[in-house]
């Protein structure tokens, strides 16, 4: 992967285009920033400029047996760890579904990695076995010659054990090796592991510079593309959701509609058949319907300002807001904005989905009301 390959990110790209210019290379990196900004594509790009056998200006030359190799993530002087949910094998015993994934799309969220995993309903970790292969790896002699790279894609997973065995390595490092650190959440990462490395900030992406890719890379119409980066408060990733999981959001729009109009209604007995149907999803699925219910009321709140630039809708909810806003207000938003938030705890703690999601419906009673 290119620089040129990222999207946007350009102070980024400048500081590792000179740090690459100059050899100045640090032992350790960083990349941290919200989700689907290109934190995981840029350490891709700046790897395979350092394995490189000719590089051009800084850049990747694409073209050289390196280049070829690391393009195919089979370079043996490029390593990878991620989060995964068996705590006795390691990133190498998944790496075909990450080899899959990144071709795929090196733009993508941890919801779409456990689905590669096929473990949606279970969390996902970097275990401290990890850190013992780390050491090994890093300790042998380059195959070919020159740096060596360790990417750690969503490095705050790891548990203390783990960090504290990765805080030794960082604080004896051997000569060209480079890690790069990947992270959503640097704040909780060990301090004395933040203080070993060089952070490199990353920004959310403009509404121009998903739209342009949106076009580009995915084929969309200009008007397509410019409501759903303006959907995308920045995020790549989640431009990409918002084209792939459309259905989806139909259907939690549908839901979202009915639980509203039942609990407006306080139609008890349909509430509880309600909770039925949403309790047969997967823990991970209710999770984002959650989310999605969060989004939609604080955007219903927001729509009964009239500023449309505010405003991240699609034309059908849009078109629901109209006449539903109205109900949500300064009595009653921060109430079910805490009670939404709430039940996604509740669901992520394991709770039993069916009394969480009634209890739900019942608060929804006495909110909508206010």
């Amino acid at each position: 992967m290119k620089f040129s390959e990222v999207i946007g990110q350009e102070e980024v790209k400048d500081q590792l285009l000179k740090q690459l210019r100059t050899g100045n290379i640090p032992h350790a990196q960083l990349f941290h920033g919200p989700e689907g900004v290109g934190k995981l594509p840029m350490a891709l790009a700046y790897a395979s400029a350092l394995l490189c056998t000719n590089p051009q200006n800084g850049e990747a030359c694409g073209t050289c047996t390196a280049c070829k190799m690391t393009n195919k993530l089979q370079h043996p002087d490029l390593h990878f760890v991620f989060p995964i949910h068996q705590s006795k094998k390691f990133s190498d015993n998944f790496i075909s579904q990450w080899r899959e994934q990144i071709e795929e799309t090196p733009y993508f969220a941890m919801t779409d990695w456990q689905e590669r995993l096929n473990v949606e309903n279970q969390q996902v970790h970097i275990f401290v076995a990890e850190s013992d292969r780390i050491l090994r790896k890093i300790s042998l002699t380059s195959q070919q010659g020159g740096y060596k790279v360790m990417i750690i894609w969503q490095a705050d997973l790891m548990n203390v054990e783990t960090a504290n065995k990765l805080l030794k390595i960082l604080e004896e490092p051997t000569p060209q090796t480079a890690f790069i650190l990947i992270s959503n959440h640097p704040d909780r990462l060990l301090p004395t592991i933040l203080s070993r490395t060089r952070r490199m900030e990353f920004r959310p992406l403009t509404e121009g510079e998903i739209s342009t890719a949106l076009r580009q890379r995915n084929a969309l119409q200009p008007d397509d593309a410019a409501i759903i980066a303006h959907q995308s408060a920045g995020s790549y990733v989640r431009a990409l959701q918002q084209i792939h999981i459309s259905e989806e959001n139909e259907t939690f729009f549908d839901f979202f509609v009915m639980l509203m109009r039942l609990g407006y209604g306080r139609k008890v007995r349909d509430l509880s058949q309600w909770t039925d149907r949403v309790a047969e999803w997967g823990r991970e699925r209710q999770k984002r319907f959650l989310a999605y219910a969060q989004n939609l009321v604080r955007e219903n709140f927001i729509y009964n300002f009239r500023e449309q630039e505010l405003i991240y809708m699609s034309k059908k909810e849009s078109e629901f807001a109209k006449n539903f806003s109205r109900f949500v207000n300064e009595r009653n938003v921060y109430g079910m904005m805490d009670e939404l938030a709430d039940a996604e705890r509740d669901i992520s703690s394991n709770g039993n989905a069916k009394i969480v999601f009634f209890d739900l419906a019942l608060k929804i009673i006495m909110l909508i009301k206010k």
